[in-house]
């Protein structure tokens, strides 16, 4: 099952919520305020990017398998 992210429009709340890929579609509720308001957020791992375009990475590993 997905863990999704979520942020409460009600309370700014953010939470986290694992839910199966049916139930996508439902807001669940705050654990905070129980507010239904709620909405998904994107996750800051898939959302990483460089100014210049290029990819990221987060590796420091040398072709000798070492650390630099």
């Amino acid at each position: 099952m997905p863990l999704y992210e979520f942020v409460c429009s009600s309370c700014g709340q953010h939470f986290e919520k694992m839910m199966r890929f049916s139930e996508i579609a439902q807001q669940p509720e705050c654990p905070s305020c129980r507010s239904v308001d709620t909405r998904k957020q994107i996750s800051m791992i898939a959302s990483q990017s460089s100014s210049s375009g290029t990819n990221v990475s987060t590796s420091s590993c040398g072709s000798r398998g070492g650390f630099s």
